[in-house]
């Protein structure tokens, strides 16, 4: 699997490097309300768009995730909670004299 992956990798980049060397053509880019232009070259213009969108895709599915988020660290401060309880109960089960416990209550024994 590992392979495959790095194999996309290799193409995606191939092929970005291609798209840029081909497209090294300068664009004026104007934003309307704005009284200046820019001046970029096309590959630039189309990598910024790119991360541009992603980074506003990531942020609208790390905004979107928010109850999920609080949801995990609500059921990871009990189960920690828990644990501590548990190792609570082993620590009075072990400290308190008298017989092993030989059998769980309601368990048959077989002779």
């Amino acid at each position: 699997m590992r392979i495959i992956y790095r194999a996309f990798i290799i193409v995606g980049a191939i092929f970005l490097i291609l798209f840029a060397v081909s497209n090294r053509e300068t664009v004026s880019l104007g934003l309307w309300p704005l009284p200046f232009l820019i001046d970029l070259p096309l590959y630039l213009l189309f990598f910024l768009s790119l991360l541009v969108g992603g980074l506003m895709g990531a942020s609208a599915a790390w905004i979107a995730w928010r109850g999920g988020r609080r949801e995990l660290r609500r059921r990871r401060r009990r189960i920690e909670a828990l644990e501590r309880e548990l190792a609570a109960t082993h620590s009075q089960m072990e400290s308190r004299p008298g017989p092993a416990m030989s059998a769980l209550p309601g368990s048959r024994q077989t002779s």
